[in-house]
């Protein structure tokens, strides 16, 4: 190739890469910051908003919060939120979790639109009561953080279904095997899986908090 042909097609390359996210964005299919997941193996995928629309949401559900109120999918509809699968009497990877995800709350506390939500996989023995002892314990604010209790089939169905707790490995699993997750799956106003993270990992938390500033930025 001639010296000249090829500083002209580095230059049109050049043209192209800075040029095509203008387009794109003009025309309303801008594509995503951050990747969607719309299957158990968490596959990412880039998309614009028109087609994001065809990708998997979270299933409305109704449970029982730690003030004994219930609490439904309708509450998080136009709500970032951030889900995790705990019980109040692990001795483990549940307040570890709890103590990465105070960080969010610390960042977010004053924001309507972000909710934590943690759903307990031990029902039959985290009562409303337990829970409330847990928020108490780990000052987890109320009104932003929602700890959920119900009926073990409808979590157990939800987490490994709607929120692919366990990835691939648990999709297919039922409530007669028990639930243990330290995932944590951010969700975005339209019910969309946007990420997933190790609750255990400080890391994990600060990006989880850059990747909600990103999903906040969405229009």
């Amino acid at each position: 190739m001639r010296k000249e042909n090829y500083m002209k097609t580095v230059k049109i390359f050049i043209i192209v890469i800075f040029i095509l996210p203008y387009i794109s964005g003009c025309s309303g299919n801008e594509v995503s910051k951050l990747p969607y997941y719309n299957t158990p193996d968490f596959t990412p995928e880039w998309l614009s908003k028109k087609d994001a629309e065809r990708m998997h949401v979270i299933s409305d559900f109704s449970f029982t919060d730690q003030d004994g109120r219930k609490v439904s999918g309708s509450d998080l509809k136009g709500k970032i939120h951030i889900a995790n699968f705990f019980f109040t009497t692990c001795p483990g990877i549940c307040p570890t979790m709890a103590k990465n995800l105070l960080k969010l709350q610390k960042e977010f506390g004053n924001y309507n639109d972000i909710k934590l939500v943690s759903y307990s996989v031990m029902p039959w023995s985290d009562s409303v009561p337990n829970l409330k002892n847990y928020e108490k314990t780990f000052g987890m604010k109320n009104g932003m953080w929602y700890l959920l209790t119900g009926k073990t089939s409808e979590i157990y169905e939800l987490a490994r279904r709607s929120y692919f707790a366990e990835e691939k490995a648990g999709f297919n699993s039922d409530s007669t095997e028990f639930l243990h997750t330290e995932h944590v799956l951010l969700v975005d106003k339209n019910g969309h899986l946007r990420g997933i993270y190790n609750g255990t990992l400080p890391l994990d938390a600060e990006r989880l908090i850059e990747d909600i500033k990103i999903l906040k930025k969405e229009t």
